[in-house]
């Protein structure tokens, strides 16, 4: 599995040999099963986590006992509970694989030294930190703006890999929409 991330980084970025090999030094490679968890409310959260295989998801659940899906990733996507990585509070989000998944962890301590010691590396994690926020603010807009209808073909448009990978009620969480009417709005679409 670290060949997957190390064609990931070589796609994005120029380190040599023994850049490599010193990022599988500080590399850990986890293989996590359908529904298991990767983090768990309440744990400090203290790695950056890169998934090779899969599909994770980080969501948090209401005082109703309702999930509310943040984020979905990928392979060739980051996950983490960001808060907690960088306080060393208890995370308040939980992290689980969809499917069965791989990811490899670097711990926050080797994480930091890599980006201090590889220029090239350190540039590229920042390249990430920024396109990271800058979807972030599009989704809070996508949110608190679109319609349902505009929400899940945004959705579609901008993650179509996932719409028949990721149960729907998943999809409606993720969208703060409710399984029906996330039905209603494919259906809709359908006949369209």
């Amino acid at each position: 599995m670290f060949e997957i991330f190390r064609n990931y980084l070589s796609s994005k970025t120029s380190l040599s040999e023994a850049d490599f090999e010193q990022i599988r030094a500080m590399s850990v490679i986890k293989k996590l099963r359908k529904h298991q968890y990767l983090l768990q409310e309440g744990d400090v959260w203290r790695s950056n986590a890169f998934i090779a295989k899969g599909c994770l998801r980080r969501y948090q659940v209401d005082a109703k006992g309702q999930e509310h899906i943040l984020t979905f990733a990928t392979e060739n996507w980051w996950i983490g509970d960001r808060d907690s990585l960088l306080t060393g509070n208890p995370a308040i989000s939980n992290i689980d694989a969809i499917e069965d998944s791989e990811v490899v962890l670097i711990s926050k301590e080797n994480f930091d030294q890599l980006c201090q010691q590889l220029p090239s590396f350190n540039e590229f994690i920042q390249t990430i930190l920024q396109k990271s926020f800058i979807a972030s603010q599009n989704r809070i807009y996508a949110t608190i703006s679109y319609t349902a209808e505009e929400k899940y073909q945004n959705f579609i448009t901008t993650r179509p890999e996932l719409a028949n990978r990721v149960p729907q009620h998943m999809i409606a969480s993720y969208l703060g929409i409710s399984a029906e009417t996330l039905s209603r709005v494919r259906n809709q679409m359908a006949k369209k």
